[in-house]
This record gives C-alpha cells, sequence and structure tokens, in this order.
C-alpha cells in the first residue's frame, strides 16, 4: 500500500524518467549554464545522476549521519558554481534558491509522472502525502520551506508557467547531445541509450521534446504508450530486492551507517 513518498521513492522505474528531469532543469538558462560550465557529462556521463540519487535516498531514506555526509558533499560540490551576469546570460548560483526550487520541482513531477504511468494514478490523499513530503529534498539544502507552492494546485500553476517559459539554448543543447549521446562511460550505458533517449522524448512536454530536436511523431507515441503499458504489466511483479535495488546500491556507496529503509 502505498502511503508517502517513502513507498514511492525507492521504485527503480522512476529511473526511466531521470533524461527528462535533466532536460527540464538544463532548459532553465539558471540552471543550464551552471551545469555546461562545471560538469562534464561528455567524459562521465553519469556523475550528474550518480550525484542526485545518492542525494535523494539519502534524504528519504538515509541516517543523520548519511544525510550529514550527502549534504556536506551537494554544498562542495555547488559551491563553485556560480557566475555573475554578463552580456549573453544573467549568470547563476547553485545555491540559489530559485534554481534549487526548479530543480526539485523537476524531480517531484518526473516521479509522480513514471510512477502513476506506470501503477496508475494516485488517489488524492496520497498524491497531497507525497507532494508535501517531496519538499524535504529542497529544504534539506538551502531551499527555503516557504517556497515550495503550499499545495498541488499552487505547483500546478508554478509549473505550467515555468514550463511555458522555457527554450534551450546553445548551452542546453551541448549538454543534452552529451548526455543523450555519451561518448564515454560504461559500455552498457551506451547500449541502454537508445531506449533512454526514447524515453525521455516520450516524456517530455511537446514543445521542449521539439525545442532538444527529439524525433517524435504518431508512430512513436504509439510505440511509447505500448512500453509503458507492458511495463505497467510487468515492473509491479518484480522482487521488491530488485525494484529497490537502485537505492540499496547507492545508500551502500555511502557506507556501512544504518539506513531506515521504509
Amino acid at each position: 500500500m502505498v502511503r508517502g513518498l517513502a513507498d514511492i521513492g525507492a521504485e527503480g522505474v522512476l529511473l526511466a524518467g531521470a533524461g527528462r528531469a535533466i532536460l527540464l532543469q538544463i532548459a532553465d538558462p539558471k540552471v543550464g549554464h551552471g551545469v555546461a560550465e562545471h560538469s562534464n557529462f561528455a567524459e562521465r556521463p553519469m556523475d550528474r545522476l550518480r550525484a542526485t540519487m545518492t542525494y535523494v535516498y539519502a534524504v528519504v531514506y538515509g541516517s543523520e549521519e548519511q544525510l550529514k555526509a550527502v549534504r556536506r558533499a551537494v554544498n562542495r560540490a555547488h559551491a563553485p558554481v556560480r557566475r555573475g551576469p554578463d552580456e549573453a546570460s544573467k549568470g547563476y548560483n547553485a545555491f540559489d534558491a530559485e534554481s534549487q526550487l526548479w530543480v526539485v520541482a523537476t524531480l517531484y513531477d518526473t516521479a509522480v509522472t513514471v510512477y502513476e504511468q506506470v501503477h496508475g494514478p494516485l488517489d488524492d490523499e496520497t498524491a497531497d502525502r507525497i507532494y508535501s513530503e517531496y519538499a524535504r529534498i529542497g529544504t534539506a539544502l538551502q531551499l527555503p520551506a516557504t517556497m515550495w507552492p503550499v499545495d498541488r494546485g499552487a505547483f500546478a500553476t508554478y509549473w505550467d508557467a515555468h514550463v511555458s517559459k522555457l527554450q534551450p539554448d546553445a548551452k542546453a543543447l551541448k549538454v543534452a547531445q552529451e548526455l543523450l549521446y555519451p561518448a564515454a562511460g560504461p559500455q552498457l550505458l551506451r547500449l541502454a541509450m537508445p531506449l533512454a533517449r526514447f524515453l525521455t522524448a516520450g516524456l517530455l512536454p511537446d514543445h521542449l521534446r521539439e525545442g532538444f530536436g527529439l524525433d517524435w511523431g504518431p508512430g512513436q507515441a504509439r510505440r511509447f504508450d505500448r512500453i509503458m503499458r507492458m511495463v505497467g504489466k510487468v515492473y509491479p511483479r518484480l522482487p521488491q530486492r530488485i525494484r529497490h535495488w537502485p537505492r540499496d546500491y547507492y545508500l551502500g556507496q555511502l557506507g556501512s551507517t544504518k539506513a531506515d529503509h521504509a
């Protein structure tokens, strides 16, 4: 029975939305320019995903010691990610609360989108609880609790307004190319990328799919629907140890400090 964030957050299928979340993030230049100038997707394509998932799992399931360790690591990584405005852009700062709000919003919306694609719609009470609990992903860093929209209706208004203004620029397109067509990384990753690109395209809002130059049409849409229906039939029947393996793996990388595995 799904009761809250701890019940859905461990589901490995949510990683199917990783590409969607990252492209939504970098489509905002306040995030995308920082990623473009301080990350290296070309040589280390998994770094951002690994760091993000380790942080999220630590917030939701980790011990206090694990959360403190991950928070310190994230803050160290964020410290140099800043630049003032110039003729080309308004600059960026990884500690900027509005940027952190947008990143957490993409993680929340993507998690719920993928979960409901696979398991069906959440009931209102559960959806409200998950939404409220998701604020912790941001407030564990520098996001003031008052900035998280007060309820799902307020979030939808914020989300629609923000997404409608996004248009990938040259830096976002370069990062997306490095992310979706990695020249380095494990062979298994590169073999999985055609499916990852397809799922990313299928999950993105229409105008961003077009903005990132991802091919899409009626045939792809039908194929996407078939794949998601198949996943919805097969995935829930998998043993929990398989479905929750990513969470257990990433928390295991933090060391032997006991975690609260809900």
